[in-house]
């Protein structure tokens, strides 16, 4: 299955047309009051599970609410087909709200669930889908940021414990190219989308919760010792050293899955979302799931590893929903009791419940994990219009990463210096656009 998800902050950067969607609904917001009942119409992007995993959910659901009747519509191009429906009032009575959504958006399209200290009490992550002290979505699970790697290739390596520095990072590669017939690190390079996960990294490399916002008014993101710097060059350095597949524009998502779960490649770049999905590849290629880890970004503050969590798709109710009382019964449903995230072996919503086992080997290391500070009042959406002046799209867009591994593997004849002064270029005067705007 074609899975990402752009976390936490991170998703924030992208952005929807401001037309259609508009903020007229009609329909009585819910409350603890009405009694859920009707029709609703639930969206998703898993197209896997809607069958199986979602079919039982709903057999549960309807027998608790025996007056609502769930229906669902599974979408293989969640993104781009969501973001056209949202242009109507036409979008379902629940949805997964789509990552080029800004915060000062969500009143248009989608009813608030409560006040967010409330939320707050109750629920992680719940600051990433709020705005003006209100809560507009759940998150159906959540993520870690690292490095899914086999383990038992690694072993075979010689190494034994998480690099603890990019050089120690490449230095490992290296030894797994030496002694071991896998791919050191699998870039996924043509699908383009993966590359985008390495944003997601952000914060977790320098503990800095607020290293979002700071990008406002950073005029060089891509200067030495910053986190996009240490980011890109991992990635450059790696691609240089010949670490990556040997032709990165043969790459194929599902056939990555495979080649990871069982041995032929050791390492990509990917949100704790991956591992289930790696584990299941490597007991069908008759490999031991348990082979299957994840490591923290080779890079340590106070002698510590840092990893950003920050939750998935959240959970959301169409403003012009006709049966709100009904969907807000999923949306609280499907976060408490539905067991969604612990199948999955993400990060659950509930405060109250435990980290999935999934992510033990960032608790042997003793990871501390960080939520990125949310947007100042006042300033929510500005960080993504200066990544759209700047064209760079550094979340929803892998070419720019794509340009630094054609310049890494020889395709081109930039050199990184010269990419990341191009960059560092294009986000000031970004800044000085947006600030204009």
């Amino acid at each position: 299955m074609k899975r990402y998800r752009i976390v936490g902050a991170v998703a924030a950067l992208l952005a929807l047309a401001a037309c259609g969607g508009g903020n007229g609904g009609t329909a009585s917001t819910p409350s603890a009051a009405t009694e859920p009942a009707g029709d609703i119409t639930v969206l998703t992007n898993r197209t896997d599970i809607v069958d199986t995993v979602f079919a039982d959910y709903k057999k549960t659901f309807e027998a608790k609410y025996p007056k609502v009747k769930v229906t669902f519509q599974a979408i293989t191009d969640y993104e781009g087909e969501v973001r056209t429906r949202m242009n109507t009032k036409e979008y379902g009575d629940v949805l997964l709200i789509p990552n080029s959504i800004t915060k000062d958006q969500l009143p248009t399209y989608f009813e608030p669930l409560g006040n967010l200290s409330d939320l707050k009490a109750k629920y992680r992550f719940a600051t990433e889908q709020s705005f003006d002290g209100k809560d507009y979505g759940i998150a159906i699970t959540g993520n870690a940021e690292g490095f899914v790697y086999n383990k038992k290739v690694w072993t075979a390596a010689g190494i034994t414990e998480p690099p603890k520095t990019p050089a120690d990072f490449i230095t490992a590669l290296k030894a797994i190219k030496d002694k071991t017939q896998a791919i050191p690190l699998y870039t996924n390079y043509k699908d383009a989308w993966p590359l985008t996960q390495w944003e997601s990294l952000r914060g977790g490399v320098l503990a800095d919760k607020d290293a979002t916002n700071k990008l406002a008014t950073d005029k060089a993101p891509w200067a030495t010792g910053k986190e996009h710097f240490i980011i890109d060059s991992l990635l450059y350095d790696s691609v240089k050293a010949g670490l990556t597949e040997a032709d990165p524009t043969t790459t194929d998502w599902e056939t990555s899955k495979t080649l990871l779960g069982t041995g032929k490649v050791a390492t990509m770049m990917l949100g704790s979302w991956a591992l289930t999905q790696m584990q299941e590849t490597a007991t069908k290629g008759g490999a031991d799931k348990a082979d299957i880890g994840y490591l923290p970004f080779p890079n340590q503050v106070g002698g510590k590893f840092h990893a950003v969590m920050a939750g998935d798709y959240k959970n959301a109710i169409n403003i012009n929903s006709k049966n709100k009382a009904a969907a807000k019964a999923w949306v609280t449903w499907f976060a408490d009791e539905s067991g969604y995230s612990t199948s999955q072996g993400g990060i659950p919503p509930l405060l109250t419940a435990a980290f999935p086992e999934t992510l033990k080997d960032l608790a042997a290391v003793k990871t501390e994990y960080l939520e990125l500070n949310p947007e100042p009042a006042g300033k929510e959406g500005l960080v993504n219009r200066i990544d759209k002046a700047s064209e760079i799209l550094i979340s929803s867009d892998g070419k720019y990463r794509q340009r630094l591994v054609d310049s890494a593997r020889g395709a081109t004849s930039e050199t990184k210096d010269a990419i990341f002064a191009d960059l560092n270029k294009r986000w000031a005067d970004a800044i000085t656009t947006a600030s204009l705007g």
